[in-house]
């Protein structure tokens, strides 16, 4: 079989320019696949389209466009049985487009939870656009748009050349830290190297290599024990609610007790669980696992075939709502039994 082509899911916010940047992409990305639920949502330019079947638009430059009917399995289904087939044209990969307040997880559980669709399809990365002239209000507003922020991958900043410059700097800033491992790309009219929106998982597709250090970013989170984050309380009202945070436990876990912390939260704090990503050191074993999951989905593991640096201790980092960093970090040390330090003259 070939290797699992890149799905990327693009979220964000009513009026945030998901359209426009779609458009875009359609143009510069041929053979690709544009998943989203209703063509009468997002108004492609109907210079890009050269047919319609039914559910189906062939795109100009070799893409397919289709609608999502019931649920998201059976349509990615179809598309890569009609692939095969060579009945459209071998699309490379994927972009699935939300509607505005659409929640993302339950589209990440589809695409993780059922194995054909797995062994077929990856995700690649989460694009969220956030509206330069609106997002503050948005963010203040409505959880949906924090809960899009929390999971991008990477964040599109749409409309800048409208907005107030002190405006944009203060999103900007606010956005580091709801999100502090998502890169800021600015997009104008919607146009943006289509780099911007590949390669953002822990698989980089070009390198043929997993990336964690550039995938996880663990610099850039404030450690569980400093508290609220940054050190400075946040002014708007859902932002104080938010945590992203960095856990470092220095023993080796337990891997049944590090699962029994991590299906506490998925299965009792799910709504509380934005994303977490992490690298692990598991006892009795010489390599690292790497995990991540979005609210109750947990992706399934991957196995690197050597760190990626001299630093051998687990390293997790989480954005949560209305949760306690410092109750998560006991809470990971308890169960995988990494309480204690390491003995004295152990290595670092």
């Amino acid at each position: 079989m070939d290797a699992p082509l890149p799905i990327t899911l693009l979220t964000g916010f009513l009026g945030s320019g998901k359209t426009t940047v779609l458009n875009h992409l359609v143009r510069t990305l041929p053979r690709t696949a544009i998943l989203m639920n209703e063509f009468g949502e997002v108004a492609l330019d109907h210079q890009l389209l050269q047919k319609m079947d039914g559910p189906l638009a062939l795109l100009s430059g070799g893409c397919v466009c289709c609608t999502i009917s019931g649920s998201l399995s059976p349509t990615l289904k179809n598309l890569w049985m009609a692939r095969q087939k060579g009945d459209i044209p071998a699309f490379e990969r994927v972009i699935i487009e939300t509607t505005g307040i659409a929640d993302p997880a339950p589209v990440l559980d589809n695409l993780l939870h059922d194995n054909w669709v797995r062994a077929r399809f990856r995700l690649d990365g989460v694009v969220t656009t956030v509206d330069a002239l609106f997002s503050m209000g948005q963010l203040d507003e409505h959880f949906e748009a924090i809960k899009q922020v929390a999971v991008a991958d990477r964040l599109l900043l749409t409309k800048t050349d409208l907005a107030p410059a002190a405006t944009v700097a203060a999103l900007r800033e606010r956005l580091a830290a709801l999100n502090p491992a998502a890169d800021i790309v600015t997009v104008t009219h919607g146009e943006l190297d289509p780099a911007a929106i590949q390669n953002l998982g822990l698989w980089n597709a070009e390198t043929r290599s997993l990336e964690v250090a550039r995938w996880l970013k663990p610099q850039r989170y404030q450690p569980a024990r400093a508290g609220t984050l940054g050190g400075k309380p946040q002014t708007a009202l859902h932002d104080s609610r938010i945590q992203a945070f960095s856990v470092v436990l220095d023993a080796p876990l337990d891997r049944y007790g590090l699962q029994s912390a991590l299906s506490m939260l998925t299965s009792f704090r799910a709504e509380n669980l934005l994303r977490f990503k992490a690298i692990v050191n598991l006892q009795n074993e010489d390599l690292p696992v790497v995990l991540h999951g979005v609210q109750h989905v947990l992706y399934p593991e991957v196995k690197l075939d050597a760190w990626p640096d001299d630093d051998d201790r687990s390293r997790f980092v989480f954005i949560v709502r209305d949760l306690d960093p410092a109750f998560v970090a006991k809470l990971l040390a308890d169960f995988s039994g990494a309480a204690h330090k390491r003995p004295a003259g152990a290595a670092p």
